[in-house]
């Protein structure tokens, strides 16, 4: 298998112009090259000048707690300053650039609207546009490939769920990598950014991260693993809830519990109600017990979830069933909630932003003889893949 080489490696193999110039660096530990250096300590050894890093949600060193305010710090590794664009800010300010020439973007994804990485990388790079800096993305594969087919909706309502994990109409599962998405938001938006995108090599649409020749470096802490990465899209529906979407075990988004949930029923349930969807999907009952997060210490009855065939796998429609499932099986004791974090302190509204659609839970109320078909019309992404093919930089 040949193995997939990131935007980062390309660079590093081929050093350019600017090499010499003031770069600061948008970053945190995950980013890695293939022989898994970091991407700052890689560049300083082969001689670019960084002179200061931003990093986004999670910090620099991707500890920390998910939606927790991140401060501005010095990186121990190359003794450079660390500027949060998850604090008060989310966008670098005309004193944090006034002393680079331009900006390089090297941060992995996973593949879903509201992970934040995306959104800061388009809040850089208005900064960037309106301070007349160059900016340099290099950039890494989708690990839930690039199969546009997969990409899985709604697209988000603007007008009404606009929100940091949600800015602009992509679908929830976009099946683009971030360098797609400049592309695409440079000139739907207007930007007007100098872009520029340093292309992966030896990746096509169809791989999977299983198939990159590579160990899976976790981008944040409840994404530990490429199944976690998977399920991510539709199992992060669970924040907005009182159920436990794993946070705090060792399969964070592939198990989802609390103590009243009635495991066997709802597996049982579940496999018989994916049968007919040919979800390629499968769950079991089981018990565990979270470190963290919601119900912590306490021992919850749940489900795993384990994937027979990522080909056609759909995680959000997986994730919509799961969640309508469980809550027409536990009348009385499953409850929506709210999710604070640094960029929505109320927590209000969560479900509407992960969603992008006003009203959601009503949504999870429709005919039970309609479901299936209601969860399949909300999810399409409708007219995604004809606006982004121009954009695309793989086939």
């Amino acid at each position: 298998m040949v193995p997939v080489l990131s935007g980062i490696d390309i660079l590093l193999a081929s050093p350019p112009e600017w090499k010499g110039a003031r770069i600061g660096l948008v970053t945190n530990h995950a980013a890695v090259t293939h022989g898994f250096l970091s991407s700052r300590m890689a560049l300083l050894q082969k001689g670019f000048r960084l002179v200061k890093l931003f990093s986004p949600e999670h910090g620099l060193d991707t500890s920390g707690a998910d939606g927790r305010l991140m401060h501005d710090g010095l990186d121990p590794s190359t003794g450079l300053p660390i500027i949060s664009l998850y604090s008060h800010k989310v966008a670098p300010t005309p004193e944090d650039l006034e002393d680079i020439d331009l900006v390089l973007f090297d941060i992995p994804d996973v593949g879903a609207r509201f992970y934040t990485y995306l959104w800061t990388m388009t809040h850089v790079m208005e900064a960037c546009a309106g301070n007349k800096k160059r900016f340099i993305l290099a950039d890494r594969p989708n690990p839930l490939s690039g199969n546009l087919d997969l990409a899985e909706g709604p697209l988000l309502d603007e007008a009404r769920c606009h929100s940091f994990i949600g800015r602009w109409s992509i679908p929830v599962r976009h099946s683009c990598t971030l360098g797609e998405l400049a592309n695409y938001f440079n000139v739907t938006r207007k930007i007007g950014c100098s872009l520029e995108v340093v292309s992966c090599a030896n990746w096509n649409r169809s791989r999977f991260y299983p198939e990159f020749g590579a160990s899976f470096v976790p981008p944040s802490p409840a994404i530990t693993n490429f199944e976690s990465a998977l399920f991510y899209p539709g199992l992060c529906f669970l924040e907005a809830t009182n159920l436990s979407e794993g946070r705090g075990t060792a399969l964070p988004f592939r198990v989802v519990g609390a103590p009243w949930m009635q495991a066997e029923k709802t597996a049982k349930r579940f496999n018989e109600m994916v049968a007919d969807d040919a979800g390629g999907v499968v769950a079991r009952a089981i018990h565990f017990t979270p470190a963290e997060g919601k119900y912590t210490a306490q021992k919850c009855p749940g489900i795993i979830l384990h994937v027979r065939d990522p080909f056609v796998f759909r995680p959000v429609r997986t994730g919509w069933l799961l969640l309508r499932l469980i809550k027409d099986l536990h009348t009385g004791s499953f409850e929506w909630a709210v999710y604070p974090t640094q960029v929505n302190p109320s927590g209000g509204q969560h479900l509407d932003l992960l969603l992008g659609l006003p009203r959601a839970e009503q949504l999870f109320e429709s005919h039970p003889a309609t479901l299936l078909a209601d969860i399949q019309k909300h999810t399409a992404a409708e007219g995604w893949k004809e606006k982004i093919t121009p954009y695309l930089l793989y086939r």
